[in-house]
């Protein structure tokens, strides 16, 4: 007779073609084989899916998977079918026979579908999904719950869905069937919520280390123009990661097309990814990337979740991210495959208070961005450690090894800045603008 572990090492090697285990997957696999709540928390491309995956193959039932991105979804599906592990998925975009046939699987006692994805909306908005999901449970079919992104539960989060919300009932209505958690971006204050949001108390956290030693961070000060920040970009592509493929994110649809368009003009091929465009047209975009036709993808967020490419050597931050979570897990696209890439941010002030106004309404996220403006502001302290310091950990010299900008300043940087003038400038203009009865945004005081 085949032992547990004989049978985790033969999948390994047979279906995935994986040569070991990465620091804390075993111990995830193993934890969640035993029928216990767990929360998993590894970095962006350290192999969380693998977690519930190969657990899924060893044991018989169904493993349901909560995804919040169509794009991930299909990618997993992609991946899977080529290694031919039977997985469906369920989507809001999903033609009616393919919605029809999932439904069925979940009723289904031959059905060999060992994973099946869905969107967190089922849950709050598909009856006829929960009455055939407690089918498959009262036949003993129900293995395991997965959720994907699993800090979208928490308002804290960076990204809150207000649909994982509805996901707090699955531990009382499936009783005995372990919940696992995934996620690459959480902190301690996040975790706890998700566990309140679950009703998982307690259960395992299994965290990897937030360090990507192949990592280099770099921020350096954006001219005003768009002129000239193409001209950085353009001597950025054609000479220091010439023959590379990246990504160069935006925070808008208009930056997006306009520095594809400018740096096509100067004689690079890159390719322009947003919301907007229909799906064709993206996939299009990120295959012609994907196989080196393109050396750059100038992109809004909405790309990047779920894309295989490890060899993506430089991510550029053409305006600052929302938060140091979302930082972390964009500039994570980079060096999936060990070797050194760069992670380089372009900051000034004026698209602090644009992108404040794209998150005030949302619980906590001006402290998010505040701590993105100190990590890009900072001139004499380790960006790794500002990094390290966010995610509750705490890493030494040896943990940077000279990866980021500040430590490979052979001088100490700092300055003494006389403030004097300018805030007698800023008293005279506050005070000529009341005179006035004027309004003033902070765009226009700059």
């Amino acid at each position: 007779k085949t032992s547990w572990s004989d049978a985790i090492e033969k999948i390994r090697i047979d279906a995935f073609q994986i040569d070991e285990f990465r620091p804390k997957q075993l111990s995830a696999i193993k934890f969640n084989s035993s029928k216990q709540n767990s929360i998993v928390v590894m970095p962006t491309g350290a192999g969380k899916s693998l977690c519930y995956q190969l657990p899924a193959l060893v044991e018989p039932g169904l493993t349901i998977v909560i995804s919040p991105l169509i794009s991930l979804m299909e990618d997993q599906i992609r991946s899977l079918t080529k290694r031919n592990i039977p997985a469906k998925h369920m989507t809001s975009s999903s033609p009616k026979e393919e919605t029809n046939a999932a439904l069925n699987i979940l009723k289904d006692k031959n059905s060999d579908i060992k994973l099946l994805y869905v969107t967190p909306e089922r849950f709050a908005k598909s009856k006829r999904f929960m009455s055939n999901l407690q089918k498959c449970y009262a036949d003993g079919r129900l293995q395991r719950i997965a959720i994907d992104e699993v800090h979208c539960c928490s308002q804290w989060g960076h990204d809150f869905r207000p649909d994982y919300k509805f996901l707090g009932i699955l531990s009382n209505m499936f009783p005995n069937i372990p919940i696992l958690g995934l996620t690459a971006t959480a902190t301690a204050r996040v975790l706890n919520d998700v566990q309140k949001i679950l009703n998982i108390p307690g259960c395992l956290i299994i965290k990897s280390r937030f360090n990507r030693p192949n990592l280099y961070y770099t921020a350096i000060e954006k001219p005003t123009s768009q002129d000239d920040c193409l001209s950085i970009l353009e001597k950025l592509l054609k000479h220091r990661y010439k023959n590379e493929s990246g990504i160069i994110y935006t925070n808008s649809i208009k930056d997006t097309e306009e520095i594809s368009q400018g740096l096509c003009k100067r004689g690079l091929k890159v390719g322009c990814y947003h919301a907007n465009m229909d799906s064709d047209a993206r996939t299009k975009v990120h295959l012609k990337w994907h196989d080196k036709h393109y050396q750059a993808i100038v992109a809004t967020v909405a790309f990047g979740m779920g894309i295989d490419k490890p060899d993506v050597r430089f991510v550029i931050h053409h305006t600052i991210s929302k938060s140091m979570e979302n930082y972390y897990q964009e500039s994570g696209r980079a060096g999936r495959d060990g070797l050194r890439a760069e992670c380089v941010t372009m900051y000034r002030m004026q698209d602090v208070f644009k992108v404040s106004t794209m998150v005030f309404s949302s619980v906590g996220s001006l402290d998010h961005l505040y701590g993105m403006v100190k990590y890009c502001l900072n001139g004499t302290y380790c960006r790794r450690q500002l990094i390290a310091e966010h995610f509750d950990e705490d890493w030494g010299e040896s943990d940077c090894n000279k990866m980021c900008d500040i430590c490979c300043q052979t001088t100490n940087n700092q300055k003494e800045i006389t403030i004097d003038s300018h805030i007698k400038t800023l008293y005279n203009i506050l005070e000529n603008a009341d005179k006035q009865d004027t309004k003033l945004t902070a765009q226009k005081l700059l």
